[in-house]
């Protein structure tokens, strides 16, 4: 058997190999690149520094040029040397299968060649694993390429180089960097949209719009680790009220708005719905709860603002993951979608799709970087008040990608997606990012945080909630329950834009 045979025979086994364990694969990746990130703000250090420290970690070479100082990131650390093993693992495994299928098909393939005339062994082998390796990695990777030739919007992915390339030759000109971020995000969303529906194709919609959730809101919890470990306790709240707010008026009304202008009526889940909005209710009280103390600038109340918050910390969580067994696994049926969506729609396969929701997570969370690292100084520029900029500005951007995805459904008539995006990341936030902000404001804050909100925060969470409540109880939806709902939000933005800056 002559060796180079033999080595085209493996890669070709080995790319077959890695298309069945390929989404693991992918999802073990976006595990330790997000752990990476993560330490990468604790410990303050740039993004590419916390790669590389995310993969020489993961690959257990550990050369201790970049080393964690703190508890937290040693941690997160040792999950990240974890799932390094799990990848190595898994390849060392899937190269044993490629190998054994290399001394399974060679021979058999030498014997048909002996058996063909005017044609050699060697000529016809070449042949056959060159095309059919080609062939194989261009219909992996076609749909994706489809995609984005046959979407305008699309080519605005060129703005997501253009952005770093700016951030190094002119980091001060804050205001430009601004706006290609949020050209990059544009088409960054778009793309993150397609990868979700494909995903909410093969696990149905709820498991989709929580996939969409959790991911679009990584980058918010990224950002809001870095205003974390800086004690911007402010910011980090207003980030917190604000994606709630936006995401249960603005993507939810939008989402109504963009379904109803195409279909006169539109059915959803509403079991979901309201499975969603009283979790929503429940933060609320737990928001509540610590600003009903008087006086709470006394050390007195201070101190039981704070054990108070932990306590009710843990008990949000605790409901999270309770409510995430009673809806994707003891009561799923309850949670099934309404089958209303659109014939003969292309979704990318569901390896391709999860390795694209891996790579755009990431370059969402780089570039999203660039935004926040610049939307002050621009918000100065194009003069918005910073009350303006944390709860919509910020909102906005930060959940661009969950949008996306969620004004796709509407479009086409999956609007159990879309609610399941709207409301299932808006509970997200406040079940789960603000009580872990609250546990790890311990760990790697100056000062504890506690969840004592601005009232006036409180009340718009409050309203957002009841309002979003009180449209999808029907579980019907047309275009004016949209103009609603996007009404009551512009009321909320009119305010904040308005808003004196000393008045928070």
């Amino acid at each position: 058997m002559e060796p180079k045979k033999k080595r085209r025979a493996f890669f070709f086994a080995l790319a077959q190999q890695f298309r069945v364990i390929g989404p693991i694969l992918s999802g073990v990746l976006v595990v330790m690149i997000g752990l990476g990130l993560v330490i990468g703000r604790i410990e303050d250090w740039r993004i590419n520094e916390a790669l590389y420290f995310t993969f020489v970690t993961g690959l257990t070479i550990g050369y201790g040029d970049f080393t964690p100082k703190h508890i937290s990131s040693r941690v997160l650390a040792m999950f990240i040397g974890f799932a390094g093993i799990v990848l190595t693992g898994l390849v060392a495994a899937v190269s044993v299968q490629a190998l054994r299928a290399t001394e399974s098909i060679l021979p058999t393939r030498n014997r048909a060649h002996l058996r063909t005339p005017g044609i050699t062994a060697g000529a016809q082998t070449k042949g056959v694993s060159s095309k059919t390796r080609k062939a194989s990695l261009m219909a992996m990777i076609a749909p994706l390429l489809r995609e984005i030739r046959h979407n305008a919007i699309l080519w605005l992915l060129v703005m997501v180089p253009a952005v770093f390339i700016a951030q190094r030759l002119k980091p001060e000109a804050h205001t430009l960097l601004f706006v290609l971020a949020v050209l990059a995000l544009v088409p960054l969303a778009t793309l993150l949209s397609h990868a979700t529906e494909s995903v909410a194709v093969k696990t149905g919609d709820a498991v989709g719009g929580l996939l969409n959730a959790t991911l679009g809101n990584l980058t918010e919890l990224i950002i809001a680790l870095a205003a974390l470990r800086a004690g911007e306790f402010t910011m980090v709240k207003a980030s917190i009220a604000g994606a709630i707010v936006t995401n249960t008026l603005f993507m939810l009304g939008a989402s109504f708005l963009i379904g109803g202008l195409k279909y006169h009526v539109q059915d959803y889940n509403r079991v979901s719905a309201r499975l969603q909005t009283s979790l929503l209710f429940l933060a609320v009280v737990a928001m509540l709860a610590p600003s009903i103390v008087p006086d709470a600038g006394s050390a007195t109340s201070s101190t039981f603002a704070h054990q108070l918050s932990v306590g009710l910390s843990v008990l949000l969580l605790g409901t999270y993951a309770l409510g995430l067994v009673f809806s994707l696994k003891t009561h799923r049926e309850f949670f099934r979608s309404i089958d209303s969506a659109e014939a003969g729609e292309e979704a990318l396969p569901l390896g391709l799709a999860l390795a694209t929701l891996a790579g755009v997570t990431v370059l969402v969370a780089l570039v999203s970087e660039v935004f926040i690292e610049t939307v002050q100084q621009a918000a100065v520029a194009l003069g918005m008040t910073p009350a303006f900029v944390g709860f919509i500005v910020v909102a906005l951007v930060g959940g661009a990608a969950e949008m996306a995805s969620a004004f796709s459904g509407a479009s086409k008539n999956r609007l159990d997606l879309s609610v399941g995006i709207a409301l299932g990341s808006a509970s997200q936030i406040a079940l789960f990012v603000a009580p872990v902000l609250v546990l790890l404001s311990y760990v790697i804050g100056p000062a504890p945080m506690s969840l004592l909100f601005w009232p006036g925060a409180v009340v718009m969470v409050l309203i957002s909630t009841l309002t979003a409540f009180l449209t999808t109880s029907g579980g019907r939806s047309t275009w004016f329950v949209g103009v609603l709902l996007l009404m009551v939000y512009l009321i909320f933005a009119m305010t904040l834009y308005l808003l004196p800056p000393n008045a928070l």
